[in-house]
């Protein structure tokens, strides 16, 4: 099966890095022309799924080369849900940039490093061969910070060569396991690799690929101790950048690490799961502890990023089917929920003429934008895990995991560091939304669009109201990882 399809959300985004080149005198036009590109991979990630859904594992072999020879698109469920949760809110983040005050959003060189960005996303979601992996997810790298070395924010540049030095050290890690897998095995291809090691064999540095490739998507996930680089990586982005930053970028390291639990490393899964369980369980105290601390609303939705991302480590940990569901669930809904209070931030803060989002300054801000707090206390809510929205669904989730994987001590803390969430989310809405302003505040007229952050809140209320359609995926989704066959079977053949 060689399905063109599978190009599709790689290549409109590219396609729109190309034509906002050509466009760099208008900016205007560039912003419509990203749009439109986001708008089209989202519909080709839909097609992709659907075909998933329908035929099995969609395959795309790159130049004609059967693998494990040349490159190969393989999509399953799990990519074909993370491709769709991607293109879902990268397009919501193109919406944003259109209706965005921010001053660097004017620069020829924004759109086409968001699309850049969206472009090394999908494509490090959707290769079937690592060092291919690797190369998307530098594009990725490289984009974002360009993105936020042109913030308005005075302290974008100093933020974006922290996280390039620091992100060179996961490109480190990442490309010393791809090289010990190759010396190891004689291939790049993720199945023909996980063929290899079904056999049990395991030569000298296969192992030692384990522990790098581990250490790198731990570091491009932000997991505790590898966090230091996030929260002011985040905190100085333009927010359409941020809100990328905080939802779906993360995720590559999320995914890296379910295929490396699931596909490769099958024997050696049980040592690596109870890891992360354990850096699950501190991320969620970590992460809620320090939104408690900090001194701006963008840095405390950073921090939250921890904390959320603590709860999918700890689905992954049990890594039970039911567990692993619920990992699935809790990623896809958190992408959608952190980008929109993001967002929302962004808009408060862009009525500011400082545009800060710290604390001090956004106090009582928006007192007089009772639609702006509404979408807020919803999304908060959301994250909170508070029903009927779509954060009750991603909890009880994993409730069921933690009661199926018979981890009590485990989900007793993932339960309780769950509170912490309400807490500093409800004190932050109360805090910009309903104090008094302790000076007299000029506001500009108008501040960014609200349009997709609405949009965002209105899908985290469907999929909590009705969840049934993302619950069975997740769950086909992660019966489909317990036979790593399947897919071996759709890229090599039988």
């Amino acid at each position: 099966m060689n399905n063109v399809a599978v190009l599709g959300p790689i290549f409109f985004p590219f396609a729109g890095v190309i034509a906002c080149l050509l466009l760099a005198r208008s900016n205007r036009i560039q912003r419509f022309v990203g749009l439109a590109a986001m708008i089209a991979a989202w519909l080709s990630s839909l097609v992709v799924l659907a075909a998933v859904f329908d035929q099995g594992v969609q395959v795309y072999r790159v130049g004609g080369y059967s693998p494990p020879y040349g490159i190969a698109l393989a999509v399953d469920l799990l990519n074909g849900l993370f491709g769709v949760m991607t293109s879902t809110v990268m397009t919501a983040g193109a919406l944003y940039v259109v209706g965005s005050k921010d001053k660097c959003a004017n620069y020829p060189a924004f759109m086409p490093l968001m699309l850049g960005m969206a472009t090394g996303l999908a494509g490090a979601f959707y290769t079937g061969d690592i060092f291919t992996l690797f190369v998307f997810v530098e594009v990725m790298v490289m984009s974002s910070v360009g993105l936020t070395a042109i913030s308005d924010n005075k302290l974008g540049l100093e933020a974006a060569i922290k996280y390039l030095l620091i992100s060179a050290l996961g490109s480190l890690f990442l490309l010393l396991g791809v090289g010990a897998i190759y010396a190891s095995f004689g291939t790049l291809n993720l199945a023909d690799i996980a063929r290899a090691l079904e056999t049990g064999e395991r030569p000298l540095l296969a192992q030692h690929a384990a522990l790098m490739l581990m250490c790198a998507f731990l570091l491009k996930s932000a997991v505790f101790p590898f966090h230091f680089w996030q929260p002011d990586f985040h905190t100085t982005s333009p927010t359409a950048v941020s809100a990328m930053l905080s939802s779906v970028v993360v995720k590559v390291g999320v995914y890296g690490l379910i295929r490396l639990t699931t596909l490769l490393f099958i024997p050696e899964s049980q040592i690596l799961r109870l890891a992360l369980l354990a850096l699950g369980i501190i991320g969620i105290f970590f992460g809620g502890l320090g939104a408690f601390r900090t001194h701006d609303a963008k840095r405390m939705l950073a921090y939250s990023t921890f904390g959320q991302i603590g709860f999918i480590l700890v689905g992954i940990g049990w890594g039970t089917p039911l567990a692993l569901a619920a990992a699935i669930i809790y990623a896809m809904n958190h992408a959608l929920i952190k980008s929109a209070l993001l967002m929302l931030t962004g808009a408060v803060a862009s009525r500011l003429t400082s545009k800060s989002a710290a604390l001090a300054q956004l106090q009582g801000v928006g007192k007089e934008m009772k639609g702006v707090s509404l979408l807020y206390f919803v999304g908060g809510l959301a994250l909170s895990g508070v029903p009927p929205l779509n954060g009750f669904i991603s909890k009880l989730a994993l409730v069921q995991g933690g009661i199926g994987a018979e981890s009590w001590i485990a989900l007793g803390l993932a339960v309780g560091g769950g509170i912490l969430t309400l807490m500093y989310m409800m004190r932050t809405w109360q805090h910009v939304f309903h104090a008094e302003p302790e000076d007299v505040v000029n506001f500009r007229p108008y501040g960014d669009s609200l349009i997709a952050p609405a949009i965002l809140i209105g899908l985290c209320v469907v999929l909590g109201v009705y969840a049934t359609p993302l619950v069975s995926a997740a769950q086909m989704a992660a019966a489909q990882l317990g036979e790593p066959n399947l897919y071996i079977t759709a890229v090599l053949g039988p």
